[in-house]
């Protein structure tokens, strides 16, 4: 059986930006509260967005059946945005997070 093109790439992002946390950066966002809320209003606001725009009553945005699963959930948003969506959220909050401690241990160097 052949993965799905969109759902490969979907997890192969969640893997490295999980392993780029843990093993690289090590920021420690994912035992922050303030993460995980932030991660929890994303997905507030994505959910209707992505939703509105791959409904399959009129969709904005077309899916080859092929590249994804075809598992949809909830109004019809293939699943494979909402890992792509986790890893995108994930490494933005997590970069920031490194250079924002890099410059705080610039600051304690001076």
């Amino acid at each position: 059986m052949d993965i799905p093109e969109y759902t490969a790439l979907t997890v192969l992002g969640i893997v490295l930006v999980v392993l780029l946390e843990l093993l690289v950066l090590r920021t420690g966002i994912f035992r922050r509260p303030a993460y995980w809320l932030a991660m929890a209003i994303c997905l507030a606001f994505q959910i209707p967005v992505d939703g509105w725009l791959t409904k399959l009553s009129a969709p904005i945005v077309l899916y080859h059946p092929d590249h994804i699963l075809g598992i949809r959930f909830p109004w019809d948003i293939p699943i494979e945005d909402f890992g792509f969506g986790f890893a995108m959220m994930t490494l933005t909050i997590m970069t920031w997070q490194h250079l924002k401690n890099r410059r705080g241990a610039d600051d304690d160097a001076e």
